[in-house]
């Protein structure tokens, strides 16, 4: 089973940490079922930003980015070169590091 190493994030995870999940799995359902609340307004049906990750070690091994994907993540927040929604990134056998941006644009979250 891949691990995914998740660098710290103030509020989903403050030290970090490291969680297994099973090749096939998005790294949103990895991450929600191991107890790490990202956010994911759009019920990972690849209809918002808000589950955004940057993947710092692995991304080639995760699944093909569709034009769906490509589109949105350009409305992302502090989009990057390896930027991924989790709802959408598959995992395959291999390791992967992420980290969660600081900021999402969830205008409900925001209160706006």
């Amino acid at each position: 089973m891949p691990v995914i190493k998740i660098l710290p994030h103030a509020e989903y995870c403050p030290q970090g940490t490291e969680i297994t999940a099973s090749a096939g799995t998005s790294i949103c359902e990895a991450l929600l079922e191991n107890g790490i609340e990202i956010e994911h307004a759009c019920e990972m049906s690849c209809a918002c930003t808000t589950c955004h990750v940057v993947v710092r070690q692995g991304f080639a091994s995760l699944g093909d980015m569709d034009e769906t994907e490509e589109d949105l993540l350009d409305r992302a927040w502090g989009l990057e070169p390896d930027s991924r929604l989790s709802c959408q990134a598959i995992l395959s056998q291999q390791d992967v590091t992420i980290e969660i941006p600081k900021y999402t644009i969830n205008h409900a979250k925001e209160q706006h």
